[in-house]
C-alpha cells in the first residue's frame, strides 16, 4: 500500500481576488478556477483526478467487484410496461450488455409487429456521452419529434423522423429544451429554446416540417430574466399551451391545437405569490393554484371563455393539512395526488360526486405516484408503488371497480434478495426549535443497531423537492455489509407541506441545516450509530448542505459524499451569466440586496471554511455541469486543503467527459455508486 502522507497532495495556485460589495471584502484566492480554457485549471483537475486514483488504488478491485455485484441485480433485458396512446402501444426495453434503451411500438394490439422507432445505442456508439429525450409522436402517428445531448450542458439538438420512411428529416434545431408540443395540422411544431449563456429557457418558437429553420417564427419571449418558459399541449389534444415560472410565480397562454398561427391569449396574467398549472376537461380550464393564501393549493375551474382569475370557483378546497400536489384527469374520473403527514395519497372521485376515496397502502412509509396515463377514455389508472424494501411495482387499477393488476414488479437478480430480510421505519427527531422532522430508515434485519453501526445520512433540502422512500437494488450492497440508510425530510422540501418548504427557504435558510444536525445529534443520542461511524450525503443543493454542516458540526462525521456540490454560493447568486441565477433570486434571495447578501454569507461554504479538522470527504463534479459549475468544488476543496488542520482524506474528483447528472449509461452510471461506497466501505475497514 503506498503511504498516504509521501503522496504530493494538488497544492491550488493562490491567486488573489477582492470582491467587494456592500462595504464588505470578500477575499478568493482560487477565482482563476472558472478559466475553464486555461490549461492551468484543466492540469489541476487532473491533478487531483491522479490524487485520488493513487490514494484509492487499493480500492480498485473492490469497486470492480461491486460494481459487477449491483450490476447483477438488474435484469439486463429489461422492457418497461406497455402504455396505449392513440391506437399504439408504446414499450420500452433493453438488452443485455446495451447501456441504452430501444424505443418501440406495436400498432392496435401486444401481439402486432414490434416497429423498433429508436435504438440509442446505435444512436450513442461514437459518443462518450449521449442523452436522448423528449421523445414526442404527432396526432397522425407518423411523426416523432426527439432531442440529444452529446454534451451533458442540458442543450439540446431537436431533431424530426418519418416514422412510415424511417428517415430523419434534415433540420436540427440547436440549443433547445428538448420539450416539443405538435399541432394538429402533423407538421407544426413548437419548441422552447435556451439563452445560449445563461442557459435560461426564454423563447417559444414555431417551426414547419420540411422549412428551414431560418424561417421558424418566434410566438413568445420570457423577457422578464427571473423567469423560464415551456410549451406542451394538453392531454385533451385541443390546445398548446405555453407556461412561464419563477419560484412563486406562473403564467399560462393557450391557442386551440388546430389553428396554430394563432395569436397565444393568457389565462391569468402573472402575479407575485400566484402560483398556478393548468389542465383541460371538457369546457374548462382546471386550475392547481394556491390563489387567496391557499398554502397547501386548491383545485379550481373556469370556463375555456373565461380565463381570468375572478372567475375561477372552487373544485377541491385548501387543506392545513394536506398538500396537494397534482391531478390526473380521466373522462369519468378526477385522480388527485396528495401528500398527509409526509406520506402519498391517491384519491379517486367521480366528476358526478357519486364516489370519492382513496387507495389503500398499507406500509409505514413508501412511495406512491400516478403514471402519465395518456389515455383519456379509461377507467384504468396505472401508478408505481414502492418502498424502502418493496421493490417498485407497476400497477393498474380499476377505479370502477376497484381491482388491480400488477403488471410487473422489478426484478432483483442475483438469486438471494428477500425483502423480509430487510426492516424499514420511520422515527422523528425534535429540532432545536420544537419542529418534529421525520426519518426514514432501512436496514437488514440481521444489523445489529448501536454506536459501533455505520449510518449513512441522506438529505435534500431545497426548491420544495421531496425524497421519495423508493426502494433501490443498488442500495443492497450497503445494507448487505451493516450499513443503516437513512434519509432525513428536512425542511426545504414539501414532506409536510408548503410551509415545510417555506421554512427552509430564503431567510428561513438555515433550518435546513440545523435540521440535518439535529437529526445527526438524534441518530448518535438513541445509539442508531455514533460520530465514528455516522456519515453523510447530499448532491447539487444537496451539496451545499454538506458543505454547511462540515463547517457548522464536522465533529459529527467520520465521511461526507458531497456530489456537484453548489458551495460558493455568494459570488455564483451575484454572477448573472451563469445558468439558473436569476431565476432562483426567489429560492435563496439576490445578493445584491444586503440582507440578502449577508444572509447568504452566513452559511455559503466556501466562505465560512476555516482552520480546523474536517472529516473524511469526497467531492465530485463534471467539467461539463450546467446547474453547478465544475469551479465551486474545485475551489472549495483548494481552499479546503489550504486550511484544514487534520490528516483525513480529502479527494476531488472530476469527470471530465460529463455534467450535473453523472454518466449517461446506465451501467456507467452504477461505476459512479461503487466508487461513492467504496470510500464508506474503505473508511469502515470493510474490504470486500
Amino acid at each position: 500500500m503506498i503511504k498516504k502522507e509521501i503522496v504530493q497532495k494538488p497544492i491550488a495556485e493562490k491567486i488573489p481576488k477582492e470582491l467587494i460589495l456592500h462595504n464588505d471584502i470578500r477575499v478568493d484566492n482560487y477565482y482563476w478556477l472558472n478559466q475553464k480554457e486555461n490549461p492551468k485549471v484543466i492540469d489541476y483537475l487532473n491533478a487531483e483526478n491522479n490524487y485520488y486514483n493513487i490514494l484509492t488504488a487499493h480500492t480498485k478491485k473492490f469497486q470492480e467487484d461491486l460494481f459487477k455485484e449491483m450490476k447483477g441485480r438488474i435484469k439486463e433485458d429489461d422492457t418497461s410496461v406497455p402504455y396505449k396512446k392513440n391506437g399504439y402501444y408504446y414499450i420500452t426495453r433493453y438488452e443485455i450488455g446495451k447501456q441504452y434503451p430501444i424505443y418501440t411500438r406495436k400498432k392496435g394490439s401486444l401481439k402486432g409487429e414490434e416497429e423498433i422507432i429508436f435504438d440509442v445505442n446505435i444512436m450513442a456508439e461514437e459518443h462518450e456521452y449521449y442523452a436522448m429525450v423528449g421523445l414526442n409522436i404527432s396526432e397522425n402517428n407518423n411523426l416523432a419529434a426527439f432531442a440529444v445531448d452529446t454534451i451533458s450542458r442540458r442543450q439540446y439538438d431537436l431533431q424530426f423522423k418519418n416514422l412510415k420512411t424511417g428517415k430523419i428529416y434534415p433540420e436540427v434545431i440547436k440549443n433547445t429544451t428538448g420539450g416539443t408540443a405538435w399541432a394538429s395540422d402533423n407538421k407544426t411544431v413548437f419548441y422552447t429554446k435556451k439563452d445560449p449563456e445563461t442557459l435560461r429557457s426564454d423563447k417559444i418558437y414555431r417551426h414547419v416540417l420540411g422549412t428551414n429553420v431560418s424561417e421558424d417564427v418566434l410566438v413568445f419571449e420570457e423577457k422578464d430574466d427571473t423567469f423560464g418558459t415551456f410549451v406542451y399541449k394538453t392531454k385533451s389534444d385541443a390546445y398548446i399551451i405555453i407556461g412561464s415560472y419563477n419560484t412563486v410565480s406562473a403564467e399560462y397562454q393557450f391557442i386551440n391545437a388546430n389553428q396554430p398561427n394563432d395569436t397565444f391569449k393568457i389565462i391569468q396574467k402573472r402575479e407575485r405569490d400566484l402560483e398556478y398549472s393548468i389542465a383541460h376537461y371538457q369546457d374548462s380550464f382546471y386550475i392547481l393554484t394556491n390563489k387567496d393564501g391557499a398554502l397547501n393549493f386548491k383545485l379550481m375551474k373556469t370556463m375555456v371563455d373565461k380565463t381570468e382569475k375572478e372567475n375561477w370557483i372552487d373544485v377541491i378546497p385548501h387543506r392545513e393539512d394536506t398538500l396537494l400536489e397534482d391531478i390526473s384527469i380521466f373522462k369519468d374520473y378526477l385522480v388527485l395526488e396528495e401528500r398527509n403527514n409526509g406520506l402519498n395519497k391517491i384519491r379517486i372521485k367521480k366528476w358526478d360526486g357519486s364516489v370519492d376515496y382513496y387507495l389503500p397502502f398499507d406500509e409505514e412509509t413508501y412511495s406512491a405516484s400516478v403514471y402519465n396515463n395518456p389515455e383519456f377514455d379509461t377507467n384504468e389508472i396505472r401508478y408505481n408503488y414502492s418502498s424502502y424494501t418493496t421493490p417498485s411495482s407497476v400497477i393498474d387499477f380499476n377505479m370502477d371497480d376497484k381491482s388491480k393488476e400488477i403488471l410487473k414488479e422489478q426484478e432483483v437478480l442475483g438469486g438471494n434478495f428477500d425483502k423480509t430480510n430487510y426492516k424499514s421505519e420511520r422515527i422523528w427527531a425534535s429540532a432545536r426549535d420544537g419542529k418534529k422532522v421525520a426519518i426514514s430508515l432501512v436496514y437488514h434485519k440481521d444489523t445489529k443497531i448501536g454506536k459501533n453501526t455505520p449510518l449513512l445520512l441522506y438529505a435534500y433540502g431545497s426548491y420544495g423537492h421531496t425524497i421519495e422512500d423508493r426502494f433501490s437494488s443498488v442500495r443492497l450492497s450497503l445494507l448487505d455489509r451493516g450499513f443503516v440508510f437513512a434519509t432525513a425530510h428536512i425542511r426545504g422540501s414539501e414532506y409536510l407541506g408548503r410551509k415545510w418548504y417555506d421554512d427552509g427557504k430564503m431567510f428561513n435558510k438555515q433550518n435546513t441545516f440545523n435540521d440535518f444536525v439535529d437529526v445527526a445529534k438524534y441518530l448518535i443520542d438513541k445509539s442508531y450509530t455514533s460520530a465514528q461511524h455516522l456519515y453523510a450525503e447530499g448532491g447539487s443543493a444537496g451539496g451545499l448542505l454538506m458543505g454547511v454542516i462540515v463547517n457548522m458540526n464536522s465533529e459529527l462525521f467520520n465521511g461526507i459524499i458531497a456530489a456537484v456540490p453548489f458551495v460558493d454560493v455568494v459570488t455564483t447568486m451575484l454572477d448573472e451569466s451563469i445558468p439558473l441565477t436569476t431565476g432562483e433570486f426567489d429560492e435563496w434571495g439576490n445578493p445584491k440586496n444586503k440582507d440578502s447578501y449577508t444572509y447568504m454569507k452566513s452559511y455559503s461554504p466556501y466562505d465560512n471554511v476555516t482552520k480546523k479538522a474536517y472529516p473524511n470527504m469526497l467531492v465530485t463534479t463534471g467539467l461539463h455541469d450546467s446547474q453547478v459549475q465544475y469551479f465551486e468544488p474545485a475551489k472549495w476543496v483548494a481552499k479546503l486543503r489550504e486550511l484544514k488542520t487534520d490528516k483525513n482524506q480529502l479527494y476531488l474528483y472530476t469527470n471530465m467527459e460529463t455534467g450535473h447528472g453523472g454518466a449517461s449509461g446506465r451501467f456507467d452510471a452504477l461505476k459512479e455508486v461503487a466508487r461513492d461506497y467504496v470510500f464508506l466501505f474503505d473508511l469502515e475497514g470493510i474490504a470486500n
